[in-house]
Protein backbone atom coordinates (compact mmCIF):
# COMPACT_ATOMS: atom_id res chain seq x y z
CA UNK A 1 0.00 0.00 0.00
CA UNK A 2 1.14 3.48 -0.81
CA UNK A 3 1.91 5.84 2.08
CA UNK A 4 1.61 9.54 1.31
CA UNK A 5 2.77 12.36 3.54
CA UNK A 6 1.40 15.83 4.01
CA UNK A 7 3.23 18.45 6.07
CA UNK A 8 1.22 21.29 7.54
CA UNK A 9 2.78 24.56 8.67
CA UNK A 10 -0.56 26.13 9.60
CA UNK A 11 -3.20 24.77 11.97
CA UNK A 12 -6.15 23.03 10.33
CA UNK A 13 -9.14 21.77 12.33
CA UNK A 14 -10.01 19.40 9.48
CA UNK A 15 -6.55 17.81 9.63
CA UNK A 16 -6.54 17.74 13.43
CA UNK A 17 -9.86 15.86 13.34
CA UNK A 18 -7.96 13.13 11.43
CA UNK A 19 -4.68 13.27 13.36
CA UNK A 20 -5.83 14.12 16.88
CA UNK A 21 -7.20 10.62 17.62
CA UNK A 22 -3.83 9.07 16.68
CA UNK A 23 -2.04 11.55 18.96
CA UNK A 24 -4.42 10.94 21.85
CA UNK A 25 -4.24 7.16 21.43
CA UNK A 26 -0.43 7.11 21.47
CA UNK A 27 0.33 9.80 24.04
CA UNK A 28 -1.95 9.17 26.98
CA UNK A 29 0.35 11.09 29.34
CA UNK A 30 3.03 13.68 28.78
CA UNK A 31 1.42 15.03 25.62
CA UNK A 32 1.23 18.73 24.92
CA UNK A 33 -2.35 20.03 25.03
CA UNK A 34 -4.02 20.70 21.68
CA UNK A 35 -3.99 24.46 22.35
CA UNK A 36 -0.18 24.34 22.68
CA UNK A 37 0.20 22.39 19.42
CA UNK A 38 -2.11 24.87 17.69
CA UNK A 39 -0.05 27.78 19.03
CA UNK A 40 3.20 26.15 17.89
CA UNK A 41 1.92 25.95 14.31
CA UNK A 42 0.39 29.42 14.41
CA UNK A 43 3.73 30.86 15.59
CA UNK A 44 5.67 28.95 12.92
CA UNK A 45 7.83 26.94 15.33
CA UNK A 46 6.44 23.50 14.45
CA UNK A 47 5.11 21.38 11.63
CA UNK A 48 2.39 18.76 11.75
CA UNK A 49 2.97 15.71 9.56
CA UNK A 50 0.25 13.34 8.35
CA UNK A 51 0.82 9.84 6.99
CA UNK A 52 -2.02 8.81 4.73
CA UNK A 53 -3.12 5.57 3.09
CA UNK A 54 -5.76 6.72 0.67
CA UNK A 55 -8.06 9.03 2.62
CA UNK A 56 -7.22 7.47 6.00
CA UNK A 57 -4.75 9.11 8.37
CA UNK A 58 -2.61 6.34 9.82
CA UNK A 59 0.35 8.28 11.26
CA UNK A 60 1.11 11.69 12.69
CA UNK A 61 4.14 13.61 13.90
CA UNK A 62 5.04 17.01 15.31
CA UNK A 63 8.46 18.46 14.56
CA UNK A 64 10.37 21.71 14.90
CA UNK A 65 13.79 23.15 14.14
CA UNK A 66 16.72 24.29 16.23
CA UNK A 67 19.73 26.19 14.93
CA UNK A 68 20.38 28.36 11.93
CA UNK A 69 20.76 27.28 8.33
CA UNK A 70 24.06 25.45 8.04
CA UNK A 71 23.64 23.86 11.47
CA UNK A 72 19.92 23.12 11.57
CA UNK A 73 18.57 20.17 13.54
CA UNK A 74 15.05 18.75 13.44
CA UNK A 75 13.46 17.91 16.78
CA UNK A 76 10.97 15.10 16.26
CA UNK A 77 8.71 15.93 19.19
CA UNK A 78 6.01 13.30 18.64
CA UNK A 79 5.51 10.51 16.15
CA UNK A 80 2.82 7.84 16.24
CA UNK A 81 1.20 5.27 14.00
CA UNK A 82 -2.43 4.32 14.51
CA UNK A 83 -2.50 1.18 16.66
CA UNK A 84 -4.22 -0.95 13.99
CA UNK A 85 -1.46 -0.12 11.44
CA UNK A 86 1.56 -0.85 13.68
CA UNK A 87 3.97 -3.67 12.91
CA UNK A 88 3.51 -3.41 9.14
CA UNK A 89 6.45 -1.14 8.27
CA UNK A 90 4.43 2.07 8.05
CA UNK A 91 6.24 3.68 10.99
CA UNK A 92 9.60 3.25 9.29
CA UNK A 93 8.24 4.49 5.96
CA UNK A 94 6.58 7.49 7.63
CA UNK A 95 9.79 8.33 9.48
CA UNK A 96 11.77 8.11 6.22
CA UNK A 97 9.35 10.56 4.58
CA UNK A 98 9.92 13.04 7.41
CA UNK A 99 13.70 12.53 7.32
CA UNK A 100 13.88 13.01 3.55
CA UNK A 101 11.62 16.10 3.71
CA UNK A 102 13.81 17.63 6.45
CA UNK A 103 16.99 17.14 4.43
CA UNK A 104 15.50 18.20 1.09
CA UNK A 105 13.45 21.20 2.23
CA UNK A 106 15.41 22.41 5.26
CA UNK A 107 18.96 21.06 4.89
CA UNK A 108 18.99 19.60 8.41
CA UNK A 109 22.29 18.21 9.70
CA UNK A 110 20.67 15.84 12.19
CA UNK A 111 17.41 14.70 13.73
CA UNK A 112 17.02 14.59 17.50
CA UNK A 113 14.47 12.73 19.60
CA UNK A 114 14.01 11.91 23.24
CA UNK A 115 12.84 8.52 24.47
CA UNK A 116 11.85 7.24 27.88
CA UNK A 117 14.94 5.88 29.63
CA UNK A 118 13.33 3.47 32.09
CA UNK A 119 14.02 -0.17 31.29
CA UNK A 120 10.59 -1.54 30.34
CA UNK A 121 9.55 -3.78 27.48
CA UNK A 122 7.62 -0.96 25.82
CA UNK A 123 10.62 1.38 26.03
CA UNK A 124 13.00 -1.32 24.74
CA UNK A 125 10.69 -1.81 21.74
CA UNK A 126 10.65 1.95 21.08
CA UNK A 127 14.44 2.12 21.28
CA UNK A 128 14.71 -0.84 18.91
CA UNK A 129 12.54 1.06 16.42
CA UNK A 130 14.68 4.20 16.66
CA UNK A 131 17.90 2.17 16.36
CA UNK A 132 16.40 0.52 13.25
CA UNK A 133 15.87 4.04 11.85
CA UNK A 134 19.58 4.82 12.42
CA UNK A 135 19.44 6.82 15.65
CA UNK A 136 22.40 6.79 18.03
CA UNK A 137 21.55 6.54 21.72
CA UNK A 138 23.42 8.77 24.16
CA UNK A 139 24.28 7.74 27.74
CA UNK A 140 23.08 10.87 29.54
CA UNK A 141 19.69 10.47 31.23
CA UNK A 142 17.72 13.68 31.76
CA UNK A 143 15.18 14.10 34.53
CA UNK A 144 12.60 16.80 33.87
CA UNK A 145 10.99 18.47 36.85
CA UNK A 146 7.47 18.32 35.37
CA UNK A 147 7.28 14.63 34.32
CA UNK A 148 8.15 11.60 36.46
CA UNK A 149 9.98 9.46 33.90
CA UNK A 150 13.59 10.08 32.85
CA UNK A 151 14.51 10.55 29.18
CA UNK A 152 17.47 9.82 26.94
CA UNK A 153 18.38 11.76 23.79
CA UNK A 154 19.02 10.04 20.47
CA UNK A 155 20.42 11.61 17.34
CA UNK A 156 20.46 10.68 13.69
CA UNK A 157 23.39 12.38 11.92
CA UNK A 158 22.37 13.38 8.38
CA UNK A 159 25.57 15.18 7.48
CA UNK A 160 29.18 14.04 7.92
CA UNK A 161 29.99 17.21 9.86
CA UNK A 162 27.39 16.56 12.60
CA UNK A 163 28.98 14.98 15.64
CA UNK A 164 27.84 14.34 19.17
CA UNK A 165 30.74 15.65 21.24
CA UNK A 166 29.40 14.91 24.72
CA UNK A 167 27.23 12.37 26.53
CA UNK A 168 23.98 13.80 25.13
CA UNK A 169 23.57 16.88 27.33
CA UNK A 170 23.98 19.19 24.33
CA UNK A 171 21.12 17.40 22.58
CA UNK A 172 18.94 18.11 25.60
CA UNK A 173 19.84 21.77 25.28
CA UNK A 174 18.08 21.71 21.88
CA UNK A 175 15.19 19.60 23.17
CA UNK A 176 14.49 21.67 26.29
CA UNK A 177 14.87 24.91 24.35
CA UNK A 178 12.26 23.64 21.88
CA UNK A 179 9.90 22.63 24.73
CA UNK A 180 10.30 26.01 26.41
CA UNK A 181 9.58 27.81 23.16
CA UNK A 182 6.54 25.56 22.64
CA UNK A 183 4.93 26.66 25.88
CA UNK A 184 5.92 30.31 25.62
CA UNK A 185 3.05 32.71 25.03
CA UNK A 186 3.20 34.48 21.68
CA UNK A 187 4.61 37.98 21.97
Amino acid sequence: MRLDMKTLTEWSEAWWDKLGPIYQEAFTHGAKPERVLRSMLERGIACLHAGMVGDEAIAMAVSGFRGKLGNRRLILDYMAVRDTWRGKGFGTRFFMHIRDWAVREHQVKAMIIEAEAMDTETNRNRLAFWHHCGFIETPYVHQYIWVPEPYRALALPLSPDFRITDDGRSLFHDITSFHQQSFRNPS
